[in-house]
């Protein structure tokens, strides 16, 4: 089954509002060299430490989150973003019911 992304060119929502707390974590567009995801979290989720192999961004696009990286926990409110290398373990935590979109740069493959 293949999962709808957005076209290049395509208007995605990314604020949810009203829609926030009946929405999903869901992949909004993919393409070869990056990945666009929404993370819906309610209040008191957290995602446990990882790391992902391309640069990402991390911007609170609802809500507030408190994100753990590079020996500190940063809060992040709606409208603040932050950058993190490739392969920086990250934690992230719902403060409150909150939207994140994180830009991932995938890695180009020799």
């Amino acid at each position: 089954m293949s999962i709808p992304h957005a076209k290049p060119g395509e208007v995605i929502q990314l604020p949810l509002g009203a829609a926030l707390s009946s929405s999903k974590t869901m992949t909004l567009a993919k393409t070869a060299d990056m990945e666009l995801i929404r993370l819906v979290l309610p209040a008191g989720k957290d995602i446990a430490s990882h790391k992902v192999a391309g640069e990402i961004t991390v911007q609170c696009l609802e809500g507030r989150v408190a994100l753990t990286a590079a020996g500190k926990t940063q809060d992040l409110a709606a409208g603040q973003s932050l950058c993190l290398a490739a392969g920086e373990p990250h934690a992230l935590q719902a403060i409150e019911e909150s939207s994140v979109l994180v830009t991932i740069l995938l890695p180009k493959h020799k």
